[in-house]
């Protein structure tokens, strides 16, 4: 059975959208696209890579792939495009398509059963990267088992954020905390289990 990993670029707000440029994501008139440019150094490469590193597919919603698939396969092998390419990958969609991106399979259906059946079915590493409506979705189903999230040094006051109601509260590990020299923080949280509560015991 497959681990689903979530590898998120987030502002210190907790806003996912449209990190890597204008026009990425517009919606609900969202007008800060582009925001993790100015702080993306050569540690945030190595990190990045690192994940493609042990992931063995990845998973992403209709509108990450489409934005995905315009631009990678045009990626020479040397430069990164010879790992992501031949990887395989996923896209989740209601209506069928055609992939034409080398080595992805389409997901037609429900996204929360078309997932939980595609972890039954493979193993290793499948990760998520952007497609805030799948995560959402992953989230409400409880099928994420570790988040990735790149937490950058900007405040957005705006935008589509990780969690949503309807998230189905959990328990997390925090297992590993890096950070970059342009101020982002790494942190990789793993599923542990339901969320635990208790009380307070204050002094009379």
């Amino acid at each position: 059975m497959s681990k689903l990993v979530v590898s998120t670029f987030l502002s210190l707000d907790g806003v996912m959208q449209a990190p890597g440029g204008p026009g990425e994501d517009d919606s609900d008139g969202f007008r800060h696209g582009g925001w993790l440019v100015p702080h993306a150094d050569e540690e945030f490469g190595r990190i990045m890579a690192g994940q493609l590193a042990t992931a063995t597919g990845m998973l992403l919603g209709r509108r990450s792939y489409d934005i995905l698939s315009a631009h990678w396969p045009n990626v020479p092998d040397e430069e990164g495009g010879a790992q992501l390419n031949g990887m395989a990958k996923y896209v989740t969609t209601r209506s069928p398509m055609t992939a034409a991106w080398n080595n992805t399979e389409v997901l037609v259906g429900d996204a929360a059963q078309t997932v939980a059946d595609l972890k039954e079915r493979t193993d290793g590493e499948l990760l998520v990267q952007g497609s805030s409506d799948l995560i959402g979705t992953l989230q409400r189903a409880d099928l994420v088992d570790e988040y990735r999230l790149l937490t950058f040094p900007v405040v957005l006051g705006e935008g589509k954020r990780l969690f949503t109601p309807g998230t189905v509260p959990a328990n997390l590990k925090l297992t590993s905390v890096s950070s970059t020299p342009a101020g982002v923080v790494y942190s990789v949280y793993q599923r542990t289990g339901d969320l635990a509560y208790g009380t307070v015991a204050l002094d009379a």
